[in-house]
């Protein structure tokens, strides 16, 4: 297990050192881990990353370098060195679980632990959530444009670096990717490596027939070739297709496939699916790749395009066109006593100001349909009754008279570290992966998965936890 305690942002090392020093350590404080917007203009985002975030947690340690680095800083006091030297986390944290569909401003993890300890811990925290959910939502909604079609992950070489490469090809396994050419993602994960030849193994050879010759029969079994290396519909296919009699059926196999990633994409699938039908080849698919995102899908399916599998690199791997996810990690709450005190941030944005408070968040269900309809936020020691109309805030419209009647609600997070101790039952990467196509199945309205203009889903609050809002909105002062 690797430790990467030290990844974290200077200001935190500095902010902990002044907790220290301030007499504050042992103060309790609660941080809400959210986003604001839906990448790409999207209706919803997959969460991902907790594995990654489990793993860290358990691996945090400061070891003797470290500590005599941030000593050679002349910046720490020595009492807090020394408290960094027996450093563990012993704190909670709750969290959406993996693959969970998740919405702005909801709270994906929840940090309750010693001020110290929940400042160390965000920008691994943001990182780890951050890159996995928005790889994730991503992948999925290649997936969903795919529709019956194979999506493969191909991005390794353009991930920005080896970690996203790898746990990269672990989200896109979580938002419906079903295999990958990145070997170490199967070692690692399961998620099944595949892959056949590239343009250097054709090249190689004397003729394109003696490379696809050689391949056949080493690979009997497994025969996809890549016919675009000269010439797609003179060269490649004919070639592809002489194998196929020549060398595959005496033996009795099949090719498996063909493969492009140049040209145009719809023209050379219906050209492609006509050759191989007329020559009995129905049962061989047709693989594309070459720059492929949900967009693209979305325009050759509407070409009437014929492809059976996509080959999918950099445009999902680092989510190329909408490559950051804006999660952020704010203070919500200081226990003093028994109680959590509310905090608040304010901005001149209004969408940054902040949800105050230790809450809890509730997917409301129509009991009608079945699918979801809201979340809602309560502060944590609300117990709301859902069995009658149950009256609540919309925040974009306060002064509306709104009521949940006929619904059930769900809380979404579960406890994963109980005072530093992990309690929480990892699913399998196959767990999660039908944890997410269960939801959108039965939970999730086609109209909030449209990739165009999708329905907003809302976020309601307890009338509670709005009169708390309101406080402590109210309760600044501003100067002229």
């Amino acid at each position: 297990m690797r430790n990467l305690t030290m990844l974290m942002d200077y200001y935190e090392l500095t902010m902990a050192n002044g907790y220290y020093v301030t007499g504050n350590k042992d103060k309790i404080a609660v941080f809400d881990m959210f986003y604001r917007t839906n990448p790409d203009e999207g209706g919803f985002v997959i969460s991902a990353g907790l594995e990654m975030l489990i793993d860290y947690i358990q691996g945090l340690k400061f070891t003797d370098d470290d500590i005599e680095y941030l000593r050679g800083r002349n910046m720490f006091d020595e009492g807090f060195l020394e408290y960094l030297r027996n450093f563990k986390f012993t704190g909670t944290i709750e969290a959406v679980p993996e693959g969970t569909i998740v919405y702005p401003n909801i709270p994906i993890v929840t940090v309750t632990a010693p001020i110290i300890e929940a400042q160390l811990i965000e920008t691994m925290l943001l990182i780890c959530i951050n890159f996995q959910s928005l790889i994730a939502t991503k992948a999925n909604r290649i997936a969903r444009a795919a529709g019956d079609a194979v999506v493969m992950e191909f991005g390794a070489r353009r991930a920005q670096g080896p970690d996203a490469a790898v746990w990269g090809t672990r989200a896109c396994f979580i938002g419906g990717v079903n295999t990958t050419a990145t070997v170490m993602a199967d070692q690692q994960f399961g998620v099944t490596a595949v892959g056949t030849m590239a343009h250097s193994w054709i090249e190689f050879f004397p003729s394109e027939y003696d490379a696809f010759k050689a391949y056949a029969e080493i690979y009997p079994d497994n025969s996809v070739l890549l016919i675009d290396t000269y010439d797609i519909l003179e060269s490649g296919l004919p070639n592809a297709i002489k194998v196929a009699h020549e060398v595959l059926e005496p033996m009795g196999k099949r090719l498996k496939g063909v493969r492009i990633d140049s040209g145009d994409l719809a023209y050379f699938s219906k050209a492609i699916r006509r050759k191989l039908d007329e020559e009995g080849l129905t049962d061989c698919s047709v693989v594309v790749s070459n720059s492929v995102d949900e967009y693209l899908i979305d325009s050759l399916n509407k070409q009437g395009a014929r492809i059976n599998s996509y080959g999918v690199g950099e445009r999902m791997i680092t989510s190329k066109s909408d490559p950051v996810f804006g999660g952020v990690y704010k203070l919500v709450a200081v226990k003093d006593g028994d109680t959590f005190t509310p905090k608040i941030k304010i901005s001149e944005n209004i969408e940054k100001i902040t949800n105050p408070g230790k809450k809890k968040v509730y997917r409301i269900y129509s009991q009608k349909t079945g699918y979801a309809i809201a979340d809602l936020l309560t502060m944590a020691d609300e117990e709301p009754d859902f069995s009658d109309a149950y009256q609540f805030v919309d925040p974009k419209q306060p002064w509306k008279n709104m009521k949940f009647r006929n619904v059930d609600a769900k809380p979404l997070q579960v406890t994963i570290f109980e005072n530093g101790k992990l309690v929480y039952d990892k699913p399998t990467l196959k767990e999660i992966q039908a944890f997410v196509k269960k939801q959108l199945a039965d939970e999730i309205w086609e109209e909030e998965q449209r990739f165009y203009n999708p329905h907003i889903h809302y976020l309601d609050l307890s009338q509670k936890l709005y009169d708390v809002k309101k406080e402590l909105l109210s309760g600044v002062e501003y100067v002229d």
